[in-house]
């Protein structure tokens, strides 16, 4: 299928904002879980008035309905996710948190198989194929240090949220446009996020001037703009295409922290990267035959 030289556009910079997510977050010098908080902080504040002046019926009709309760469940697995990976990518390299928490459609299709829908054979070889470059990614760092393996558990952690994330979205998203959903499922992350600063008492302000471009960068790049762009391509590609394009964020990330960061990863950690993206794709490649839920796809 021919794609359109705007909806091309679209997904180069929807690919180039979320690549930079793993730099920034390596960049910034600030606790993950503010990171975390004022990312989704702030992309409530922009959605709020959007969602209010053109979702409020909506709003009020999700609110009585189930839509509501799986916006808040996506919320609370959104904010694990972020507090997990976020911290994973400050303490191992960047290129590979980003590959581990791209492991999320094989856990996904582990969730499938335990609700019942048994995988296909395709998906069977690519999520063996994921388990072997997980095995050889954090491999390439049992021998360096503690911290970097911690770093490694917490993006596959991250990872794993993201699946259960996508699992209550989807539900939430067949009835629910994505302002509305969004503007529910962020506030609530940010919610939890705030309470998880305070209990633990991270500090939320007293940061350099790059931190705070970090977190914008983080807030319009990866959070606004590179979903939003991948929303759009909705209307010509479809989801499962757009999942693989996602996917992109690895090497993208990769080079970014090279170049930018000095993070060159061990030679292991690269074939496991690759290998780990391999089997990726062939899980996202083998549910593309099963029948997708409805999903409004309204902005």
């Amino acid at each position: 299928m021919k794609i359109s030289l705007p909806t091309l556009l679209a997904l180069t910079l929807a690919v180039l904002a979320i690549s930079t997510s793993g730099p920034l977050i390596a960049y910034a010098a600030a606790p993950a879980l503010a990171l975390a908080f004022w990312r989704n902080a702030l992309a409530t504040a922009v959605l709020t008035p959007a969602a209010l002046i053109t979702r409020r019926a909506e709003l009020a009709r999700l609110w009585r309905g189930r839509e509501f309760r799986w916006s808040v469940l996506a919320g609370l697995a959104l904010a694990v996710h972020f507090a997990t990976w976020m911290a994973g990518a400050q303490l191992t390299a960047v290129a590979t948190a980003t590959a581990l928490a791209a492991t999320q459609p094989v856990w996904a299709g582990l969730i499938a198989y335990w609700q019942g829908d048994r995988p296909t054979r395709a998906m069977w070889l690519g999520i063996l194929a994921a388990v072997l470059g997980v095995t050889l990614a954090t491999g390439a760092d049992v021998g360096g240090s503690g911290r970097a393996l911690l770093g490694d558990v917490l993006a596959l952690l991250g990872g794993l949220a993201a699946a259960v994330y996508t699992v209550f979205g989807e539900r939430a998203r067949a009835q629910a446009s994505t302002t509305s959903y969004t503007t529910i499922c962020y506030a609530v992350c940010a919610a939890v996020l705030l309470c998880g600063c305070v209990v633990f008492r991270v500090p939320l302000s007293g940061y350099a001037p790059s931190t705070w471009l970090a977190i914008l960068g983080l807030t319009a790049g990866t959070q606004l703009l590179g979903h939003s762009m991948f929303n759009y391509a909705l209307h010509e590609l479809s989801a499962t295409a757009v999942s693989v394009l996602v996917m992109l964020e690895v090497p993208g990330a990769a080079l970014i922290s090279w170049l930018w960061l000095d993070q060159r990863p061990a030679p292991l950690a690269w074939a496991g990267i690759a290998l780990l993206v391999s089997g990726v794709a062939f899980v996202i490649l083998g549910s593309a035959k099963r029948r997708p839920v409805p999903v409004n796809l309204e902005l």
